[in-house]
């Protein structure tokens, strides 16, 4: 059958992409989120040079560059602020682009948004799948709105809790890793024009990335606790508490931090869906297929990478087969595994306080993705 209607369910990074890629292509995309719309506040996001690469495909780079803070090193620091190292930072999106960009989550949100719209893909907010019948020929809907519809493939794209995991019988559920971060989201000072990092002390990492002329988030990496009973302000507190360890530039950022509403606390999970990542009709892709810390600030760009090559085979064929959805987990697989346990692996040498080989590690992940998914 030609590939006519899709579903797209969720809109973050790789729900967003394949909804932007499809319909600019005379696809029919619905693309449904069960928040009820962009959220106007949130943290900043690192996009490396792969992420900025698909970005370029979606038609939206010169809107991403004019929101973000794009540099091309990396700075290693002492707890005390001593600057370690400058750190040339690989351009896996090719010359073209820099090598990493940080920006506020919601501006790109509102970015990828606008742009699925202006490509002809009907979004609707406050929306969820909440039933899914599949024969040969296609996948009928039901929505929490009471409506139903009827598609020759559904993309679930809704995130590590994903809700059409659970619709087709994936039990598959993420493990923590022993990490939490917090992050706040603050005014930049003139003094941070690029990621550092800070290994040791409180915490195992601290870390900023700028996000704009007037803006940067800033993280802290410590051992998973249970930090779900505090209040706004005592998370203030403590994450104020935990920052006064560390100095240099993090002696401007702790003085921003003021306002209880952008501090937040998560912790690490992971996981990588086994193959085949579709059951019939219903494909699975961005952190519903895969998820992993944020040592390597590559969640994003793996996101952005299944949308690609899953809509490139699409369009390619213009038609939903059996073989096409295989050959989709087969190219992303190996590559998003191994992006997994590379975050994972960094993680745990700080858990274990183990010396691991990190320049090298993270040397084969950035040639392994300076190579188009």
């Amino acid at each position: 059958m030609p590939l006519d209607s899709v579903l797209v369910t969720g809109t973050g990074l790789a729900g967003t992409a394949t909804a932007i890629l499809l319909a600019s292509r005379g696809v029919a995309v619905d693309l449904v989120e069960v928040d009820p719309g962009v959220t106007a506040l949130g943290s900043g996001i690192t996009l490396q040079g792969n992420a900025l690469r698909v970005l370029r495909d979606l038609g939206v780079w010169d809107r991403v560059r004019a929101e973000g803070f794009a540099f091309d090193d990396l700075g290693l620091r002492a707890p005390d602020g001593t600057l370690l190292a400058e750190i040339p930072d690989a351009r896996t999106g090719g010359p073209g682009l820099p090598a990493t960009l940080g920006m506020p989550r919601p501006a790109l949100a509102r970015i990828l948004t606008s742009r699925a719209r202006e490509a002809g893909a009907k979004i609707r907010y406050g929306v969820a799948a909440t039933g899914l019948h599949q024969d040969g020929t296609g996948a009928d809907v039901s929505f929490s709105d009471g409506g139903t519809s009827r598609y020759d493939l559904v993309v679930g794209a809704d995130g590590i809790r994903s809700a059409t995991r659970r619709l087709v019988g994936i039990e598959v559920e993420p493990r923590p890793t022993g990490m939490g971060i917090w992050r706040a989201f603050g005014p930049r000072p003139a003094s941070v024009t690029r990621t550092d990092l800070v290994y040791g002390g409180p915490c195992h990492i601290a870390g900023y990335c700028p996000t704009g002329e007037d803006s940067l988030y800033a993280y802290l990496v410590e051992d998973a606790r249970d930090r779900g009973g505090l209040t706004p302000a005592q998370r203030l507190a403590v994450m104020r508490e935990l920052a006064s360890g560390y100095h240099g530039p993090w002696d401007e950022i702790r003085e921003t931090l003021l306002d209880p509403d952008r501090v937040n606390y998560t912790r690490f999970e992971t996981h990588v869906l086994p193959p085949p990542w579709h059951r019939g009709r219903v494909v699975l892709i961005g952190d519903a297929a895969h998820s992993c810390p944020p040592t390597l600030a590559q969640g994003g760009a793996q996101a952005l990478e299944d949308a690609a090559v899953l809509a490139e085979l699409l369009l390619d064929t213009g038609s939903v087969t059996e073989e096409l959805l295989s050959a989709f987990t087969a190219r992303r697989f190996d590559r998003a595994r191994t992006v997994v346990e590379a975050s994972n692996q960094l993680g745990q040498w700080l858990l274990d306080r183990e010396q691991g080989d990190v320049p090298g590690l993270m040397g084969r992940v950035a040639a392994l993705v300076s190579h188009p998914a």
